[in-house]
């Protein structure tokens, strides 16, 4: 109960202009309202103002964005381990031609002109994972992508997300894990990370082509030293020699997982160029992951999983570790879907990126409230769903018994003041159209 009433007096402090209008937009968010646009948070029980103050304060309010990370990051659960997981999520705009700094970016499931590919804003989330089998995570930063040419890209963005988390972790007795999907440039990643107290563990294609170090020179042969060895084909069983390392266990929904490494591979296709135009070859670690079976009903081949793995000098790959970061890596799916359909985080129609930025922040942030208020509200369950312990409720459920709670722990907004009625626009005042902005195509 210490942990929820403090964070939101600290998140209360984080809000620089209209504070109390955005904190009544944080605790409508988190009580079970349907969001089918911004007006129906005006409609929880907790919401004083009217309507048309959840558009203002998403227009007119300031967000301190560097003090709400150290809040973040002092809110998350000391006994869940240093595994966070980066993925990136796309806000389609695909029509809003009056809305800046939007890009083309894929999506599996929408489509534009026949090509999985919309338009609109990416952001990049970090969270914290959990090895409990639920959907639970802890988002801690989120950055949007900009989406112009001189820009940073995805993994420089992954990487700046990453170095900025390990200066608020501080020193810490582990090395913490970063897992990444399928879609992340391992090779980049690590020349991003270089130097920093972080192992990342990226997915790649089964397909792919690696290199060892090359051996020693032959004696009398001319010409320039060998940059690449032996290869090493993921689709080629024949083109593997023995693991450096090897992992057995059983676990009671994949049954029997084998993962296997080798160290000191090098992929063949992708050299990094350093600024001086110099070729640097870039080692890391081959993870290989195979189960017996696949959890849920319907019956599913097991597909072989090929993972990238580098870390510090002096440290060795945790198998262990790999394979399960990796699986609970899906939970941040979860997460993206529950903030989506559930707390409306693509719903609104807002013009700016700024706006959306807010918006964002205010979503991760009720998410986090409402993981601090999963042992404190009680069982709110719909008549056909089954009675689940306090360490298995859903974000749902507990967001469906947060209006409850709310009313016994209070909120630090303000009741609104009176300020009489605004004159409107004046009369004969026309507004022009608003300025068009395409959506910027990155070349490769």
């Amino acid at each position: 109960m210490t942990d929820l009433i403090g964070f939101p007096e600290q998140v209360y402090g984080c809000l620089t202009k209209r504070q109390d209008a955005l904190f009544e937009i944080l605790d409508a968010v988190c009580c079970p309202v349907v969001v089918a646009s911004l007006a129906h948070l005006s409609l929880a029980d907790r919401h004083q103002r009217r309507h048309g103050s959840v558009y203002a304060a998403l227009v007119h309010g300031r967000i301190d964005v560097e003090r709400l990370r150290q809040e973040l990051v002092l809110a998350r659960d000391p006994s869940w381990p240093l595994v966070f997981g980066v993925d990136a999520s796309t806000w389609c705009r695909c029509d809003a031609e009056c809305s800046p700094e939007r890009g083309y970016y894929h999506h599996p499931s929408r489509h534009s002109a026949g090509q999985p590919i919309v338009a609109g804003w990416c952001y990049s989330t970090l969270a914290q994972l959990n090895f409990e089998t639920d959907s639970w995570t802890d988002p801690l930063d989120v950055v949007r992508v900009d989406p112009r040419p001189q820009a940073a890209g995805i993994n420089q963005v992954a990487a700046g997300q990453i170095r900025g988390l390990l200066e608020l972790l501080g020193r810490t007795q582990e090395v913490a894990w970063f897992v990444f999907d399928g879609g992340y440039d391992p090779v980049q990643l690590s020349v991003e990370l270089a130097g920093a107290p972080a192992q990342i563990l990226v997915r790649i294609k089964s397909d792919r082509i690696f290199c060892f170090p090359p051996g020693p020179r032959e004696p009398g042969r001319p010409g320039p030293p060998r940059r690449h060895g032996a290869k090493f084909r993921c689709a080629d069983a024949a083109s593997w020699p023995e693991p450096d390392q090897v992992w057995l266990t059983c676990d009671p929904m994949y049954g029997t997982v084998t993962v296997a490494a080798w160290r000191d591979l090098h992929p063949m296709q992708r050299t990094y160029r350093q600024q001086d135009g110099a070729l640097v070859i870039v080692p890391g670690t081959l993870v290989r992951v195979q189960v017996e079976r696949l959890p849920g009903r319907i019956e599913r081949e097991a597909k072989t999983l090929w993972l990238w793995w580098a870390g510090p000098e002096g440290i060795a790959c945790d198998l262990d570790v790999a394979w399960r970061a990796y699986v609970r890596r899906f939970d941040l799916e979860h997460t993206f879907r529950f903030v989506s359909q559930v707390l409306g985080w693509r719903v609104p129609k807002v013009r700016t990126p700024e706006q959306a930025d807010r918006w964002t922040w205010l979503i991760i942030t009720a998410y986090t409230m409402l993981r601090l208020a999963r042992s404190l509200v009680g069982e709110h369950r719909l008549p056909w769903q089954r009675p689940l312990p306090v360490h298995r409720r859903t974000p749902g459920r507990v967001r469906r018994g947060f209006g409850h709670l709310l009313a016994c722990i209070g909120t630090p907004a303000r009741p609104p003041q009176p300020c009489g009625r605004p004159p409107g626009r004046p009369k004969g005042r026309r507004s022009k159209p608003a300025q068009r902005h395409p959506a910027i195509k990155k070349r490769a």
